[in-house]
């Protein structure tokens, strides 16, 4: 049965019979397939074209798995190809290596070929859904960039709402595809070790080359193993989805009058798509969040621009970091973004703080930070329009106001303050 979803597939094995058995398997599913018989020549071929998935075998002379995977994820133009081992190794050691090295995921010798068109299929549809996310993200902003200058605060939040969207759109159809066949998945291979199950009760005497092969596949492994896999894979598919509802709930559309909202729903959406900019990297230590929430009503407000409030007093935070990373006092300092959310005692505001513990600002910075074209980043990173724009969206769309207090070395705080009704 032939794929949907094709791909170019390079396997690298140096047993030819491996190479034919697999490469058939992936060409009559439809995929376009590439082959290399060491190490050395893959990487060669790599420089001249990059596949969508390798396949690559463990145990081959000259450059091994490991090692050529290590050089796959070294080097930047091939380092976000997903890698599958294939490998007779069983032992926990070698899959950890695996892992460690840049794997995401593992075959086992010999070859079961629903198996590896199941896995195959799996880490396609993940990396080209990532790949079509990720540029999708970049033409948007693009466009965001190149319109930057409107001053109308309503236009820029419906761009934004529009791409979030329409990305969240996209994302579902895939997932919705992946999350309703695992299952199905599963119950086949229960199905099919019950049907073993019985021949071995009907003939508990099997002939030597029966037992041989059993023993040869690890029946008892793959027995315990197939069901860890699909849940590995349920749960990557859970992860996506969680992404792809923080984007609807972050994008979610505006309309002429203020609804009942859930303030708490708007800071997670948000907080979930930066979490990428949270994350440590060669550049910055990992940004840990602390949350603090109150027993909040539903308050009525545009929801959609709210959430481009949040957005933009979260990124502001992150970008502080960046910048105190640059200087040496700051670099073992543990960053955290502390937000905190309380009712007034007449039951009738909210409170959000934003609280971060970077480098902070002086009393000229924070005098002139909400004002229309003011910024402290760099020529090209800013136009001084986001802060402006979140004190109009807080003040004349919901009367309410927003406040910082910030201590130069020790931090800012950014307070907003909403009614619980309009």
């Amino acid at each position: 049965m032939k794929t949907n979803f094709a791909g170019l597939i390079l396997i690298v094995d140096d047993t030819p019979t491996n190479l034919d058995v697999i490469s058939e398997a992936l060409s009559d599913a439809g995929y376009t397939v590439a082959i290399a018989t060491s190490g050395e020549r893959a990487l060669k071929q790599l420089e001249r074209r990059s596949p969508d998935l390798i396949l690559l075998d463990v145990m081959m002379p000259g450059i091994d798995g490991f090692a050529t995977c290590q050089r796959l994820k070294a080097n930047p133009k091939t380092c976000d190809i997903p890698v599958i081992f294939m490998t007779a190794l069983s032992d926990a050691d070698s899959k950890i290596k695996g892992f460690e090295v840049g794997a995401v995921d593992y075959i086992t010798k010999p070859f079961q070929e629903r198996e590896v068109l199941a896995r195959v299929k799996t880490h396609l549809q993940l990396s080209f859904l990532t790949q079509n996310l990720e540029q999708q993200v970049s033409e948007k902003n693009a466009q965001l960039q190149a319109s930057q200058l409107q001053l109308i605060p309503r236009e820029k939040m419906s761009a934004l709402g529009n791409l979030v969207a329409g990305i969240a759109h996209e994302i579902n159809n895939p997932i919705g595809f992946l999350g309703g066949n695992i299952q199905p998945a599963l119950d086949y291979i229960n199905d099919l070790l019950g049907l073993i199950d019985l021949y071995q009760q009907k003939y508990p005497q099997s002939d030597d080359e029966i037992t041989a092969e059993m023993e040869q596949i690890d029946l008892e492994y793959i027995r315990e193993d197939l069901p860890k896999l699909i849940g590995s894979m349920k749960e990557g598919v859970k992860r996506i989805r969680d992404v792809s509802t923080s984007l609807r709930t972050f994008s979610r559309a505006d309309s002429d009058r203020p609804v009942p909202c859930n303030i708490h729903d708007g800071i997670d959406s948000t907080i979930m798509i930066l979490k990428h900019r949270l994350k440590a990297d060669d550049t910055h230590p990992e940004i840990e969040v602390i949350k603090n929430y109150g027993d909040l009503p539903q308050i009525e407000c545009y929801a959609g621009q709210l959430n481009q409030v949040f957005m933009n007093l979260l990124s502001n935070a992150i970008d502080a970091f960046d910048e105190s990373n640059k200087g040496e006092s700051y670099q073992n300092i543990a960053h955290k973004i502390m937000i905190g959310t309380e009712l007034s005692p007449d039951l009738n505001q909210i409170f959000v703080s934003i609280k971060d513990n970077g480098v902070g600002m002086n009393k000229i910075l924070q005098e002139q930070i909400f004002a229309d074209f003011f910024t402290t980043k760099c020529v090209g990173k800013g136009t001084g329009l986001g802060l402006a724009i979140a004190r109009q969206i807080v003040v004349q769309k919901h009367h309410g106001d927003i406040t910082v207090h910030s201590i130069l070395g020790a931090g800012t705080e950014f307070v907003i303050t909403l009614p619980v009704k309009q």
